[in-house]
Protein backbone atom coordinates (compact mmCIF):
# COMPACT_ATOMS: atom_id res chain seq x y z
CA UNK A 1 0.00 0.00 0.00
CA UNK A 2 1.68 3.47 -0.80
CA UNK A 3 1.44 6.13 1.47
CA UNK A 4 -1.40 8.47 -0.46
CA UNK A 5 -3.44 5.61 0.08
CA UNK A 6 -2.58 4.97 3.65
CA UNK A 7 -3.28 8.42 4.06
CA UNK A 8 -6.88 8.58 2.27
CA UNK A 9 -8.06 5.49 4.00
CA UNK A 10 -7.20 7.16 7.38
CA UNK A 11 -8.97 10.16 6.32
CA UNK A 12 -11.83 8.05 5.65
CA UNK A 13 -11.99 6.38 8.84
CA UNK A 14 -11.64 9.57 10.65
CA UNK A 15 -14.94 11.16 8.78
CA UNK A 16 -16.34 7.66 9.54
CA UNK A 17 -15.52 7.70 12.96
CA UNK A 18 -16.91 10.91 13.43
CA UNK A 19 -20.08 10.06 12.02
CA UNK A 20 -20.27 7.47 13.60
CA UNK A 21 -19.56 8.84 17.45
CA UNK A 22 -22.14 11.83 16.70
CA UNK A 23 -25.14 9.38 15.49
CA UNK A 24 -24.32 7.02 18.35
CA UNK A 25 -24.64 9.65 20.74
CA UNK A 26 -28.28 10.10 20.14
CA UNK A 27 -28.38 6.08 20.07
CA UNK A 28 -27.67 6.05 23.74
CA UNK A 29 -29.65 8.91 24.77
CA UNK A 30 -32.76 7.23 23.31
CA UNK A 31 -31.98 3.66 24.68
CA UNK A 32 -31.55 2.09 21.80
CA UNK A 33 -27.74 0.81 21.56
CA UNK A 34 -28.85 -2.80 21.01
CA UNK A 35 -31.23 -1.58 17.66
CA UNK A 36 -27.96 -0.02 16.73
CA UNK A 37 -25.72 -3.09 17.00
CA UNK A 38 -27.74 -5.11 15.26
CA UNK A 39 -28.87 -2.58 12.14
CA UNK A 40 -24.80 -3.26 11.67
CA UNK A 41 -25.81 -7.41 10.52
CA UNK A 42 -28.63 -6.53 8.52
CA UNK A 43 -25.76 -5.19 5.68
CA UNK A 44 -24.36 -8.73 5.38
CA UNK A 45 -27.06 -9.63 3.16
CA UNK A 46 -26.71 -6.60 0.89
CA UNK A 47 -23.05 -6.90 1.23
CA UNK A 48 -23.08 -10.57 -0.17
CA UNK A 49 -25.34 -9.53 -2.89
CA UNK A 50 -23.08 -7.31 -3.97
CA UNK A 51 -20.00 -9.47 -4.02
CA UNK A 52 -21.94 -12.05 -6.17
CA UNK A 53 -22.41 -9.62 -9.17
CA UNK A 54 -19.46 -7.80 -8.60
CA UNK A 55 -21.08 -4.40 -7.27
CA UNK A 56 -19.51 -2.36 -4.38
CA UNK A 57 -20.44 -3.98 -1.31
CA UNK A 58 -20.74 -0.53 -0.38
CA UNK A 59 -23.87 0.07 -2.50
CA UNK A 60 -25.33 -3.68 -1.30
CA UNK A 61 -25.14 -2.74 2.23
CA UNK A 62 -26.76 0.46 1.88
CA UNK A 63 -29.93 -1.27 0.04
CA UNK A 64 -30.24 -4.18 2.76
CA UNK A 65 -30.01 -1.14 5.58
CA UNK A 66 -32.49 1.00 3.90
CA UNK A 67 -34.87 -1.83 3.16
CA UNK A 68 -34.43 -2.96 6.67
CA UNK A 69 -34.89 0.42 8.80
CA UNK A 70 -37.82 1.28 6.82
CA UNK A 71 -39.50 -2.14 7.64
CA UNK A 72 -38.67 -2.01 11.50
CA UNK A 73 -40.19 1.33 11.31
CA UNK A 74 -43.55 0.73 9.36
CA UNK A 75 -43.99 -2.73 11.78
CA UNK A 76 -42.85 -0.28 15.20
CA UNK A 77 -45.56 1.99 13.91
CA UNK A 78 -47.99 -0.54 12.97
CA UNK A 79 -47.45 -3.33 15.57
CA UNK A 80 -47.53 -3.96 19.17
CA UNK A 81 -44.19 -5.77 19.54
CA UNK A 82 -41.26 -3.40 20.52
CA UNK A 83 -38.72 -1.93 17.89
CA UNK A 84 -35.91 -4.19 20.00
CA UNK A 85 -37.67 -7.60 19.28
CA UNK A 86 -38.62 -6.33 15.68
CA UNK A 87 -34.82 -5.44 14.91
CA UNK A 88 -33.70 -8.77 16.81
CA UNK A 89 -35.94 -11.05 13.87
CA UNK A 90 -34.37 -8.61 11.16
CA UNK A 91 -30.85 -9.41 12.96
CA UNK A 92 -30.68 -13.44 13.16
CA UNK A 93 -32.62 -13.71 9.45
CA UNK A 94 -29.91 -11.23 8.17
CA UNK A 95 -27.10 -13.01 9.33
CA UNK A 96 -28.18 -16.54 8.56
CA UNK A 97 -28.84 -15.31 5.22
CA UNK A 98 -25.95 -13.57 5.00
CA UNK A 99 -23.52 -16.38 5.84
CA UNK A 100 -24.93 -18.42 3.40
CA UNK A 101 -24.77 -15.99 0.47
CA UNK A 102 -21.60 -14.19 0.72
CA UNK A 103 -19.03 -16.09 -0.95
CA UNK A 104 -16.68 -17.93 1.80
CA UNK A 105 -13.26 -16.24 0.98
CA UNK A 106 -14.85 -12.85 1.53
CA UNK A 107 -16.58 -14.06 4.68
CA UNK A 108 -14.02 -12.84 6.87
CA UNK A 109 -13.63 -9.80 5.51
CA UNK A 110 -17.51 -8.82 5.24
CA UNK A 111 -17.74 -9.60 8.44
CA UNK A 112 -14.32 -7.69 10.30
CA UNK A 113 -13.39 -5.37 7.70
CA UNK A 114 -10.51 -5.14 5.28
CA UNK A 115 -9.43 -1.20 4.42
CA UNK A 116 -7.21 -1.94 1.68
CA UNK A 117 -10.34 -3.05 -0.08
CA UNK A 118 -11.51 0.67 -0.11
CA UNK A 119 -10.67 1.98 -3.47
CA UNK A 120 -10.24 6.25 -4.23
CA UNK A 121 -14.24 6.56 -5.07
CA UNK A 122 -15.20 4.02 -1.99
CA UNK A 123 -13.16 6.70 0.28
CA UNK A 124 -14.34 10.11 -1.44
CA UNK A 125 -17.45 8.72 -1.14
CA UNK A 126 -17.83 7.45 2.51
CA UNK A 127 -15.87 11.37 3.26
CA UNK A 128 -18.58 13.51 1.73
CA UNK A 129 -21.14 11.60 2.65
CA UNK A 130 -20.17 11.66 6.12
CA UNK A 131 -19.95 15.32 5.77
CA UNK A 132 -23.80 15.40 4.82
CA UNK A 133 -24.99 12.54 7.66
CA UNK A 134 -23.22 15.19 10.22
CA UNK A 135 -24.83 17.79 9.21
CA UNK A 136 -28.38 16.43 9.10
CA UNK A 137 -27.77 15.03 12.46
CA UNK A 138 -27.14 18.77 13.80
CA UNK A 139 -29.92 19.77 11.62
CA UNK A 140 -32.50 17.30 13.77
CA UNK A 141 -31.06 17.31 16.68
CA UNK A 142 -33.05 19.30 19.41
CA UNK A 143 -35.97 17.24 17.74
CA UNK A 144 -34.13 13.79 18.77
CA UNK A 145 -33.42 15.10 22.13
CA UNK A 146 -37.07 16.13 22.66
CA UNK A 147 -38.92 13.14 21.23
CA UNK A 148 -35.82 11.01 23.15
CA UNK A 149 -37.86 13.01 26.59
CA UNK A 150 -40.81 12.92 26.03
CA UNK A 151 -42.52 12.33 22.48
CA UNK A 152 -46.11 14.04 23.58
CA UNK A 153 -43.78 16.83 24.24
CA UNK A 154 -42.47 16.92 20.81
CA UNK A 155 -46.19 16.34 19.26
CA UNK A 156 -47.47 19.12 20.82
CA UNK A 157 -45.07 21.75 19.83
CA UNK A 158 -45.23 20.28 16.14
CA UNK A 159 -42.37 17.73 15.72
CA UNK A 160 -43.29 14.31 13.81
CA UNK A 161 -41.59 12.10 15.74
CA UNK A 162 -42.51 9.36 13.76
CA UNK A 163 -40.61 10.86 10.57
CA UNK A 164 -37.44 12.04 12.62
CA UNK A 165 -37.22 8.51 14.36
CA UNK A 166 -37.45 7.43 10.37
CA UNK A 167 -34.72 10.18 9.19
CA UNK A 168 -32.62 9.29 12.13
CA UNK A 169 -32.68 5.30 11.56
CA UNK A 170 -31.75 5.95 8.22
CA UNK A 171 -28.63 8.21 8.72
CA UNK A 172 -27.65 5.31 11.00
CA UNK A 173 -28.47 2.65 8.69
CA UNK A 174 -26.19 4.86 5.88
CA UNK A 175 -23.57 5.38 8.04
CA UNK A 176 -23.16 1.92 8.94
CA UNK A 177 -23.15 1.13 5.10
CA UNK A 178 -20.20 3.60 4.94
CA UNK A 179 -17.96 1.55 7.27
CA UNK A 180 -18.87 -2.08 5.97
CA UNK A 181 -15.41 -2.34 4.38
CA UNK A 182 -13.73 -0.54 7.20
CA UNK A 183 -14.95 -1.81 10.56
CA UNK A 184 -17.19 -5.21 8.84
CA UNK A 185 -20.63 -5.73 9.52
CA UNK A 186 -20.19 -7.57 12.51
CA UNK A 187 -18.56 -5.04 13.89
CA UNK A 188 -19.88 -1.65 12.90
CA UNK A 189 -22.53 -1.24 15.70
CA UNK A 190 -19.79 -0.93 18.17
CA UNK A 191 -18.03 2.08 16.38
CA UNK A 192 -21.81 3.65 17.02
CA UNK A 193 -22.39 2.59 20.41
CA UNK A 194 -18.90 2.68 22.00
CA UNK A 195 -17.47 5.68 21.71
CA UNK A 196 -20.70 7.63 22.93
CA UNK A 197 -21.33 5.29 26.08
CA UNK A 198 -17.78 6.41 26.38
CA UNK A 199 -17.89 10.15 26.25
CA UNK A 200 -21.15 9.61 28.80
CA UNK A 201 -18.63 8.48 31.10
CA UNK A 202 -16.86 12.07 31.45
CA UNK A 203 -19.06 14.72 29.88
CA UNK A 204 -20.25 17.30 32.23
CA UNK A 205 -22.66 18.86 29.80
CA UNK A 206 -24.66 17.92 26.57
CA UNK A 207 -22.55 20.16 24.09
CA UNK A 208 -19.43 17.99 25.82
CA UNK A 209 -21.02 14.63 25.33
CA UNK A 210 -21.60 15.02 21.82
CA UNK A 211 -17.89 16.34 21.20
CA UNK A 212 -16.37 13.61 23.00
CA UNK A 213 -18.46 10.84 21.22
CA UNK A 214 -17.22 12.34 17.77
CA UNK A 215 -13.50 12.79 18.93
CA UNK A 216 -13.62 9.13 20.28
CA UNK A 217 -15.34 8.04 17.10
CA UNK A 218 -11.94 9.33 15.39
CA UNK A 219 -9.61 8.11 17.75
CA UNK A 220 -10.98 4.40 17.71
CA UNK A 221 -10.90 4.68 13.78
CA UNK A 222 -7.44 6.55 13.54
CA UNK A 223 -5.61 4.85 16.03
CA UNK A 224 -6.88 1.12 15.27
CA UNK A 225 -6.06 1.71 11.55
CA UNK A 226 -2.73 2.63 12.30
CA UNK A 227 -2.42 -0.49 14.18
CA UNK A 228 -4.01 -2.59 12.31
CA UNK A 229 -1.86 -1.45 9.14
CA UNK A 230 1.22 -1.27 10.70
CA UNK A 231 0.28 -4.99 11.73
CA UNK A 232 -0.87 -6.23 9.33
CA UNK A 233 -4.13 -7.56 11.55
CA UNK A 234 -7.72 -7.35 10.45
CA UNK A 235 -8.78 -3.27 10.88
CA UNK A 236 -11.92 -3.97 12.33
CA UNK A 237 -11.48 -5.94 15.89
CA UNK A 238 -8.74 -3.60 15.87
CA UNK A 239 -10.91 -0.35 16.05
CA UNK A 240 -12.89 -1.96 18.14
CA UNK A 241 -10.68 -2.97 20.91
CA UNK A 242 -9.02 0.48 20.86
CA UNK A 243 -12.43 2.02 21.11
CA UNK A 244 -13.35 -0.48 24.21
CA UNK A 245 -9.52 0.90 25.49
CA UNK A 246 -10.93 4.05 25.73
CA UNK A 247 -14.02 3.23 27.27
CA UNK A 248 -12.00 1.82 29.82
CA UNK A 249 -10.10 4.67 30.56
CA UNK A 250 -13.04 7.07 30.73
CA UNK A 251 -14.57 4.16 33.12
CA UNK A 252 -11.79 4.48 35.31
CA UNK A 253 -11.81 8.83 35.04
CA UNK A 254 -15.37 8.82 35.77
CA UNK A 255 -14.77 6.82 38.76
CA UNK A 256 -11.71 8.72 40.56
CA UNK A 257 -13.70 11.69 39.79
CA UNK A 258 -16.77 10.14 42.07
CA UNK A 259 -14.54 8.85 44.15
CA UNK A 260 -12.65 12.59 44.75
CA UNK A 261 -16.51 14.09 45.23
CA UNK A 262 -17.16 11.68 47.88
CA UNK A 263 -14.11 12.76 50.22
Amino acid sequence: MTEPNLFLLLVTGIFIGAASGYLGSFMVLKRMSLVGDALSHVALPGVAIALVFHISPMIGAMAALTFATIGVWYLEQTSSVYPEALVGVFFTASLALGILLTPEPELLESLFGSMEKITLVDGLVAIWVSIAILIMTKMISKQIVLGAISEELAQSVGISGRKINLLYLLLVGIVVALGVKYVGTLLMGALVIIPAVSAKNISKSMNQYYLFSIVFGVLSTLVGAVIAHSYQLSTGPVVVLTSIVIFCITFVVMRMRRQKNAI
